[in-house]
């Protein structure tokens, strides 16, 4: 990991001795964890920037809480850790100018996902001229993933499989939605636990499951992104699990997502369901190196049509240490699909309240084609 992150930092400075940028300050947590190796578990959300500065000729620095410092040296390979404290001279911006220096020249950062509290000073600084955005730069390099990146994307779908499989078994008549939750992060955690160890780097990767879980269920089943409550499931309940926002390891995030029927499934949802599932494997079917983005949307609304039905939702999203990278599976996005490249690929449709077909998968691209990084049966089940 740490390897990678140093040899990323060296081809992000070459490609900034080529776009003329002097300084890149990076704040986004995913930015930093990808070129120096480390994250925090609070950082701006608490008003406590991290910053990861970084010039075409000279070594990376680091900005760091003093709270956090100590597990900061003990991940990252970059070398200058700088400090700064709550209160008195050494705060975040005294630090940050002294870093800048007199003269700092042309400044990047990702202005689209910069902490506003930062933002708002280096505007306020006379010696900075308009901020250059360097998130495509940063973006494009992360489009690709490497072999060794692809690895550990497969073990996120490992866990996230187990954690599938917990969800599944933690449902029935009578059960509340929050006891499949515990399994989900229960499960997971033991699973991301064995593939970690307790010496140098890895002793400080967490490996438990956590965020709120994303789960629908009877009437509220097309409320996407609804949480996990206390509500209890009845007979022919859908129950839709999506994790978005848990299937991750070392940074790297996943897109999964399964519905399964409570005892019994209708009729009109086995019907929705099961156009859900048809769209996205076709869509993943139409993944290889030189299509476009777009064509593989398409390849998925086709079937929406010829059953029927009409979707809003894109068909997929670049993943790897962000949520959301570039490109998407979505019409106008006519990037051309090239081997490295990972998405989540989607089936959703929503009908009414209760009605609803949802499915997701996360896949990488091949030299012939495509590979899957999470594995579980897609089908209507009833349990």
């Amino acid at each position: 990991m740490l390897e990678q992150a140093r040899s990323r930092t060296a081809e992000f400075q070459r490609r900034m001795a080529e776009a003329d940028i002097d300084v890149a300050v990076l704040t986004d947590e995913s930015s930093i964890a990808y070129l120096a190796g480390f994250w925090g578990y609070l950082s701006v959300e608490f008003g406590r920037p991290t910053f990861l500065i970084v010039r075409p000729d000279t070594p990376p620095t680091v900005i760091t809480p003093l709270m956090e410092s100590e597990m900061v040296g003990a991940m990252t390979w970059v070398e200058d850790v700088l400090t700064w404290e709550d209160a008195g001279t050494n705060s975040w911006e005294n630090v940050l100018r002294k870093a800048l220096g007199d003269q700092p020249g042309r400044v990047a950062g990702e202005t689209q996902v910069m902490p506003a509290i930062v933002r708002n000073w280096i505007d306020a600084q006379d010696d900075i001229g308009p901020l250059v955005d360097v998130a495509g730069t940063l973006g494009a390099m992360r489009t690709i993933k490497s072999p060794e990146e692809i690895v550990v994307m497969k073990q996120a779908g490992e866990i996230a499989a187990v954690m599938m499989a917990a969800a599944q078994g933690a449902l029935s008549e009578g059960a509340p939605e929050y006891e499949a939750a515990l399994a989900v992060i229960a499960a997971g955690t033991r699973k991301a636990a064995g593939f970690l160890t307790d010496k140098g780097w890895e002793q400080f990767v967490s490996p438990v499951i956590h965020n709120l879980q994303i789960m629908q269920s009877g009437r509220d089943t097309s409320m996407v992104h609804r949480r996990a409550s206390v509500k209890q499931l009845v007979c022919g309940d859908p129950v839709y699990f999506c994790f978005c926002n848990l299937a991750q390891f070392k940074q790297y995030k996943l897109g999964f997502d399964r519905m399964f029927f409570v005892s019994e499934v209708s009729e009109a949802s086995a019907t929705v369901q099961q156009a859900a599932i048809d769209a996205q494997q076709a869509a993943i079917g139409a993944i290889r190196p030189g299509v476009t983005a777009a064509s593989v949307a398409e390849a998925a609304n086709e079937i929406y049509r010829a059953r029927g039905f009409e979707t809003g939702y894109r068909t997929g999203r670049s993943i790897g240490m962000s949520n959301l990278e570039a490109p998407e599976l979505k019409a106008g996005d006519n990037t051309i699909l090239q081997p490295g490249m990972t998405f989540a690929v989607d089936g959703g449709i929503s009908v009414d309240g209760v009605t609803a077909g949802r499915i997701g998968d996360s896949v990488a691209v091949t030299e012939t084609g495509w590979e899957y990084l999470t594995q579980y049966p897609r089908d209507v089940t009833v349990v």
